[in-house]
């Protein structure tokens, strides 16, 4: 019966994903050259949504936001010199505090991924 317990709450820790409402703000070095990002998440069970902001690209909304676990997912489309770039996050939270996100598309070019440090503010 112990077993089960343990293994019953042990199962239920696992399902509950983190909660990352709130905002964060998320640096890369590119090249030398410190970049920026800020993101407001809004959670609501497994949905994220919100928006993130860079001096860079301006404002942008989060689509198609899941928390899975410690998993994050979403996209955004930013305007860069005029043109539209989407851009695919993944990302893995490491703590309460801080999430690490690869990036698909966008400035990256040629299939690289951009990686960006998130710590909650």
């Amino acid at each position: 019966m112990k077993r089960l317990l343990v293994l019953m709450a042990l199962f239920a820790l696992a399902a509950s994903a983190a909660d990352i409402t709130g905002t964060w703000k998320a640096t890369l070095d590119m090249g030398g050259q410190p970049m920026e990002r800020t993101f407001v998440f809004k959670q609501d069970g497994a949905k994220l949504t919100g928006e993130t902001t860079s001096s860079m690209m301006g404002k942008s909304t989060i689509a198609d936001g899941k928390v899975e676990g410690d998993a994050v997912t979403f996209s955004i489309t930013g305007n860069m010199q005029g043109q539209d770039m989407k851009m695919t996050y993944k990302g893995k939270i490491v703590s309460a505090t801080e999430i690490k996100f690869d990036v698909d598309g966008g400035m990256g070019g040629g299939g690289q991924a951009i990686q960006w440090d998130a710590k909650k503010q």
